[in-house]
């Protein structure tokens, strides 16, 4: 399987996405909070997460440099 890539304007190439997030989400078993949680770095695109904190195998909190983000 083939991947496009787009230029990001930063020097780094893109990786087009395969499929959306919703679609690849919807047949998927996974909990709210999992897919709070990966919608939320999906549309971070990059940056930096501090902390995760999970608690009985979810995502509770993540800790960013200037604030707190909670799935679920």
């Amino acid at each position: 399987m083939s991947q496009e890539f787009t230029n990001s304007g930063n020097g780094f190439k893109k990786a087009a996405p395969v499929a959306s997030i919703e679609s690849t989400l919807a047949g998927n078993q996974l909990h709210p909070a999992w897919r709070a949680f990966v919608r939320y770095c999906r549309e971070l695109e990059h940056g930096e997460i501090e902390r995760l904190k999970i608690q009985d195998g979810l995502p509770v909190l993540a800790e960013l440099t200037k604030k707190k983000v909670r799935f679920g």
